[in-house]
C-alpha cells in the first residue's frame, strides 16, 4: 500500500494524517511534540509504511526544519501551499459545519497533495534553495535598512526646519547631521542617537553590498540564462529561481504564469469582454516579473514598443502592463524550461 503522509506542523507539535494513496482513504492519524524526541518518534511510526511520501504544509515557514530532515534523510517531500491546503478542508466533506483542529489540516494536506501533481519537491542541497536563502537575507537586510532609513527620516524632521525631502542616503544624512548645531538636551540627544542610525545604516549598507556580491557569484555559477532578459539582473534572477525551484513541475506556460499570478481573470458581464488582475498566485514572484516589465515598459525597445501598441488598441495603461508582464511571464518560463535541459557546468 502506497500512503501519502499529510504534515500539519506548528511551533510545537506535528499534526501528521496517512492516506491511503490509491483509495484516497484515512488510514491512521497522530501527534507529535517539535522536537527532538518527537521527530524520532514521527520517524518510527512512518516506518510502519514501507512504501510512503510526505507532505507538508508550509515547508519553506514553520515546516522547513522537518521538511529539511526528511528530505535529508532520503524521504520524498513534497510542500503543500497553506491556501491550498485550506481550500481542499473546506470543499471536502471530511470537515463538515466548518470543523477545524490539526488532524483535519493535515488530512487536507494530504488530499491536496494527492490530488496536484506540480507541487515543489523539498530539497535541501538544490541550487535554487542556495539562492532562496541568499536572496531572503538580501530582502531582509534591505527592509532593516529601510525601517532606519524611515526612523532617520523622523529625526531629522524634528532637527531641520520642515524635514528631509527626497530619498535619504547615508552620505545625504552625514552632511546633513555634520551641518545641524543643536541647541538644548532633546535637541542634542536626537541628534546623538541619529548619528547612531547613521551608523546602523552604513553597516547595512556594506552586508548588502557584500551579499550582492555573493548573489552575483552563484548566479553567474549556475549558468542561467535569465539574464538575458532586458531587466532581469543577478538580484531579480536569485529570487525568481529561489521561489520557483523547480520549473518541471509546469507543464505548460499557462499553468507557470498561474502559478506567478500573470493569468488574468475574466471579468465580463454581458456584451462587456474584460480581464482584471489576479490577485492569486506566488505575490513574490509576481512582484518580480511586475519589476521586469516596468522596467522594460520603461527603457526596452521591443517590451515598451509592445506596451505602447497595447495602449494605441485601447487597452489601460494597467491593462497594458498586464499584457506585457504576462509576455515576461512566458520569456521567464522559456528561460528557466531551457536552464534545466542544459547540462550542469559541473558536469561540463
Amino acid at each position: 500500500m502506497e500512503v501519502l503522509i499529510g504534515v500539519d506542523p506548528h511551533k510545537t507539535s506535528v499534526a501528521v494524517a496517512a492516506v491511503d494513496e490509491a483509495k484516497g482513504e484515512l488510514v491512521e492519524r497522530a501527534a507529535f511534540p517539535q522536537d527532538r524526541a518527537g521527530l524520532r518518534s514521527l520517524e518510527r511510526w512512518a516506518k510502519r509504511f514501507p512504501e510512503r511520501r510526505w507532505a507538508v504544509e508550509n515547508a519553506g515557514g514553520l515546516g522547513r526544519h522537518l521538511a529539511g530532515r526528511l528530505a535529508a534523510a532520503g524521504e520524498s517531500v513534497v510542500d503543500v501551499p497553506p491556501k491550498l491546503s485550506a481550500r481542499v478542508r473546506v470543499l471536502s466533506s471530511f470537515a463538515g459545519n466548518a470543523r477545524k483542529n490539526d488532524g483535519l489540516d493535515a488530512l487536507a494536506t494530504a488530499l491536496a497533495a494527492s490530488r496536484n501533481e506540480r507541487l515543489a519537491a523539498v530539497d535541501p542541497e538544490a541550487a535554487s534553495e542556495v539562492l532562496r536563502l541568499l536572496s531572503e537575507r538580501r530582502e531582509d537586510l534591505v527592509a532593516e535598512r529601510t525601517r532606519s532609513l524611515n526612523r532617520l527620516h523622523g529625526l531629522l524632521r524634528d532637527l531641520v526646519p520642515g524635514g528631509v525631502a527626497r530619498t535619504l542616503s547615508a552620505d545625504r544624512a552625514a552632511r546633513i547631521l555634520r551641518g545641524i548645531r543643536p541647541q538644548g538636551a532633546s535637541a542634542r540627544l536626537r541628534r546623538r542617537l541619529a548619528s547612531e542610525i547613521l551608523r546602523d545604516v552604513r553597516t547595512l549598507d556594506r552586508k548588502v553590498a557584500d551579499l550582492n556580491g555573493r548573489i552575483e557569484v552563484e548566479v553567474e555559477a549556475s549558468g542561467t540564462t535569465l539574464t538575458e532578459i532586458f531587466g532581469i539582473g543577478p538580484i531579480l534572477a536569485a529570487r525568481i529561481i529561489g521561489t520557483v525551484g523547480d520549473v518541471g513541475r509546469f507543464p505548460t506556460k499557462a499553468h507557470f504564469a498561474s502559478y506567478s499570478g500573470t493569468a488574468p481573470v475574466e471579468a465580463s458581464s454581458g456584451e462587456v469582454v474584460r480581464h482584471r488582475l489576479s490577485l492569486a498566485g506566488n505575490r513574490k514572484l509576481n512582484n518580480a516579473l511586475h519589476m521586469v516589465a516596468l522596467c522594460q515598459a520603461r527603457s526596452d525597445a521591443r517590451g515598451g514598443g509592445y506596451y505602447r501598441k497595447k495602449i494605441a488598441e485601447g487597452k489601460s495603461r494597467k491593462e497594458a502592463l498586464r499584457c506585457l508582464k504576462r509576455r515576461v511571464c512566458d520569456a521567464v518560463f522559456r528561460s528557466l524550461m531551457a536552464d534545466s535541459r542544459a547540462p550542469s557546468r559541473s558536469a561540463a
